[in-house]
């Protein structure tokens, strides 16, 4: 049961985050003109190196310095993230993406690329400071997966109904919320 709440809160904040952002219009973009299991394939692997980077990088952290730091730093991170989800309009295209030869490679480094130091891999680092590392790590990694899926297999249509600035916006209450979780354990810390 103590596996279960850190994975929810890592998966949801992840999955509403990366919904309609960049990677994800990638997955789109690509599946569009390409074949559908390279796509999610190459996307899959490269955000399961990344949030294993963040989630090893996040533990670390918490090893050496004061958790109190760590509170406030997460806290800091989820605010600012936060702030800029919601206010995120519905302007994100699609950016032009253009592939090599080998699908897999190319989709594995084009993400790999646009995620390296993205809000969601500085989450996951952060989540893996005050959470145990392979629950962020397993929770973040299925929530992109799933928003790949969902990308690849139904996104344009599910983003004609719901507009993205209302995704964006949810992504940004989450992460308040979030905020405000890590600096009352801050508050917790110093009492």
């Amino acid at each position: 049961m103590e596996l279960i709440e850190p994975f929810v809160k890592v998966f949801l904040l992840v999955f509403l985050a990366e919904f309609g952002d960049k990677s994800q219009l990638v997955c789109m973009t690509l599946s569009a003109r390409y074949r559908a299991i390279p796509v999610l394939v190459g996307s899959v692997l490269a955000f399961s190196v990344l949030n294993a980077l963040a989630a090893v990088f996040g533990a670390a952290l918490s090893a050496y310095l004061p958790q109190a730091l760590i509170f406030f730093t997460v806290g800091l991170l989820f605010f600012v993230f936060g702030v800029q989800s919601f206010m995120a309009g519905d302007d994100e295209g699609e950016e032009r993406v253009t592939v090599g030869k080998h699908l897999v490679v190319s989709v594995f480094v084009l993400i790999f690329l646009a995620e390296l130091g993205d809000k969601t891999q500085l989450a996951i680092a952060g989540m893996a400071a005050v959470e145990q590392a392979w629950v962020v790590w397993l929770a973040g990694t299925v929530a992109l997966g799933l928003t790949t899926v969902i990308g690849i297999g139904c996104g344009r249509v599910l983003l004609t109904r719901v507009p993205i600035a209302l995704i964006h916006r949810g992504a940004g209450i989450l992460f308040m919320v979030f905020a405000g979780i890590a600096f009352f354990q801050l508050y917790q810390s110093l009492i």
